[in-house]
């Protein structure tokens, strides 16, 4: 599939936003913070950069679109596309989340509405990111998607980017944030290691024999294009990347985004407050690079079955 930059921005910056203020609306509900404790600025702040953060990804994912001032009209199929459903659970996710941000800063006035505001952010957030990994995952076209980890990656991803974020706006809490960062970075590493062990050693799902049902002749091979020139389908989903190069960027994205950032944790958590800061900015900094590579892998490594029309000879 051909790497789309603006989606490729909308998913990374979408679900740092999304992830931001779910951590900061699970800690609501879990009571780990509150409005009325010491350095309670850091977590209100957060929810403000991850409003701002989950805005920026979905106008950004607009560009993809031929007439963007239509995307109005996906929200209508909520009954069947993942697309749809998170449209609208993105927009219902800020009602509450702008409750929980009245509820943070004015607690005196909003204050009843903390908890039931907070685990309905949380919830509705977590909810979006689910559904935007399903845009993906749900396509069996395109069998290097349609895997069951795809949806956990996501979603690991997004919490773990959010809680590294919140690290950095809520000082007072970074020592909690900086381990609950640690723990879902690892998992959502692990997960994307066996994701990537699985598309490499998956049997084909479909091939050239298959696909014409001529499988029983023997193998079949193409004798001339179907068109004489590329075109758009082939621009878009015939894209290809080399193995040699794929490993690599695996690699560099795993050091960047694991490797790196939890050394820098580690150091962070045992150094003074200026040092932490630009520990933890470091850190962030190198997981957001990560996460641009690995979402960039995500696409370019995608198979797409109708590239067998064009001479693939399996997908």
């Amino acid at each position: 599939m051909h790497p789309a930059y603006s989606v490729i921005f909308f998913t990374v910056s979408s679900g740092a936003g999304f992830g931001l203020l779910a951590i900061v609306a699970i800690g609501v509900v879990l009571g780990l913070w509150h409005p009325q404790q010491a350095g309670s600025a850091g977590p209100g702040i957060s929810l403000f950069v991850g409003a701002a953060l989950a805005v920026a990804g979905l106008l950004s994912s607009t560009f993809h679109l031929g007439h963007p001032e239509r995307a109005w009209r996906a929200l209508s199929q909520w009954r069947s596309s993942w697309l749809s459903r998170e449209g609208v659970l993105a927009i219902a996710a800020f009602v509450p989340a702008g409750l929980l941000m009245l509820a943070w800063w004015f607690p005196v006035s909003f204050g009843v509405l903390l908890r039931p505001a907070a685990l309905l952010t949380m919830v509705l957030m977590t909810g979006t990111i689910y559904c935007t990994a399903m845009i993906y995952a749900s396509l069996t076209t395109i069998p290097r998607w349609n895997q069951p980890l795809v949806a956990p990656v996501y979603l690991l991803f997004a919490l773990g980017s959010g809680a590294m974020l919140a690290a950095l706006f809520a000082p007072a809490y970074s020592h909690m944030l900086i381990r609950m960062a640690g723990i879902l970075l690892l998992l959502a590493w692990v997960c994307k290691w066996l994701y990537w062990r699985t598309i490499d050693t998956a049997k084909p799902v479909s091939t050239a024999e298959s696909a014409t049902g001529l499988g029983a002749l023997g193998t079949l091979s193409t004798l001339d294009p179907p068109h004489t020139s590329a075109n758009y389908v082939q621009k878009e989903m015939g894209y290809r990347i080399a193995r040699k190069h794929a490993i690599k960027l695996r690699r560099l994205s795993m050091i960047f985004g694991l490797a790196l950032p939890l050394l820098l944790l580690i150091a962070a958590n045992m150094a003074g407050e200026i040092a932490k800061t630009l520990l933890i900015t470091l850190a962030t900094s190198l997981l957001i690079c990560a996460l641009l590579i690995e979402r960039w892998l995500f696409f370019a490594e995608a198979e797409h079955v109708v590239t067998l029309f064009y001479g693939e000879s399996s997908v």
